[in-house]
This record gives C-alpha cells, sequence and structure tokens, in this order.
C-alpha cells in the first residue's frame, strides 16, 4: 500500500503549481461542503453581501464549488485539471505569472458577466474558459473523450463541444409508469 501512496504523493508533486494549488482548492472546497464545515450558501457568488458586509471570499469561492461529490464533480474536476494543466505545460511554460494573470482576468469578466446575469457559482464557466483557451491555442489536435471517443472539432466550437458532452453525461431520463 505505501507503494501506491508514494505514487499518488510523486503524480500530486509533478503537477504544475497553479494546476496543483487550484484544483486542490476545488477537492478540499467541496470536501468541506460534503463534511458540513461549511455550507453552500457561505460560497455562492452574491454582490451585495460582498459590498454590504465585506465577505470577500465570496470572490474566490464561487470558482471552486462545482457541486456535491459523484459523477458530475467527477467529470468537472477531470476537465479542469487536464486543460488547466496543459495549459500550462505547455502555452504558458515557464511563465507562471502570466498564467495566474489570465486566471485573475478571467475570473474578473466573469464575475462581471455575473453580476449581470444572475449567477451564483462560476466554476463550470471557469473550466469553459480553460477549454476555450487551450482549443484556441490548439486548432488542429483532436480531441479525447475518456479513452473511448476521439474526434476533431473545430477550435471555436470546442467549449461548446464539452459542454453538450457534460450535459450527456448528467442526463436524467424519466420512463413513465405503466398503466394498470
Amino acid at each position: 500500500m505505501a507503494g501506491f501512496g508514494a505514487l499518488v504523493r510523486t503524480a500530486y508533486l509533478e503537477m504544475p503549481p497553479v494546476t496543483r494549488a487550484y484544483t486542490t482548492a476545488c477537492v478540499m472546497t467541496t470536501l468541506a461542503v460534503q463534511l458540513e464545515v461549511v455550507s453552500p450558501f457561505q460560497l455562492y457568488y452574491n454582490p451585495l453581501l460582498i459590498a454590504r458586509n465585506l465577505q470577500l471570499w465570496r470572490l474566490a469561492t464561487t470558482f471552486l464549488f462545482f457541486g456535491n461529490f459523484g459523477f458530475n464533480f467527477f467529470f468537472n474536476m477531470v476537465f479542469t485539471y487536464r486543460y488547466c494543466r496543459m495549459l500550462e505545460e505547455n502555452s504558458f511554460r515557464g511563465r507562471t505569472a502570466d498564467f495566474v494573470m489570465m486566471f485573475l482576468f478571467g475570473s474578473a469578466l466573469m464575475i462581471l458577466c455575473a453580476f449581470c446575469v444572475n449567477l451564483l457559482f462560476l466554476g463550470q464557466a471557469f473550466t469553459i474558459m480553460l477549454v476555450y483557451v487551450w482549443a484556441r491555442r490548439n486548432p488542429f489536435i483532436r480531441m479525447n473523450f475518456f479513452g473511448l471517443l476521439t474526434f476533431q472539432v473545430r477550435t471555436d466550437l470546442t467549449c461548446f463541444t464539452v459542454q453538450n458532452i457534460r450535459r450527456l453525461m448528467t442526463l436524467t431520463i424519466s420512463v413513465p409508469e405503466a398503466i394498470e
């Protein structure tokens, strides 16, 4: 068992620093909600509470909570980790400050948009931003979906493809009861 723990620790420490910090913060925030240390009501984006009560942490925690542990959370974390890591290792190699500035600039724009359209949690939107930036920087790379599907998507449609795959994966089908 020590071998597996060492393998996980090595893989974790080999992650680029910004990717490691962001994914760790997302997992820890979700774990804190799951263990009822904090409530999602303490994390969501609320401009009135930020301005009136100076609850400034809401500017960051809105990007860290993806919902309770489950398949949807796992799916979001895989996409966040994968595209954040690829951006940091390739497009922003040796330019960690530029990568952090992209995070801050994208976050600021999303917060402005959230103010206008009343969004509460911005983690999924942030993941879509990472996928979009990655797609624009890598226009000719084929996408691989969990090793099952490989397909070529126009770069301007990549974020929509990821969003539609996410919807398909979380789709619930209701079957009407048989009439007796």
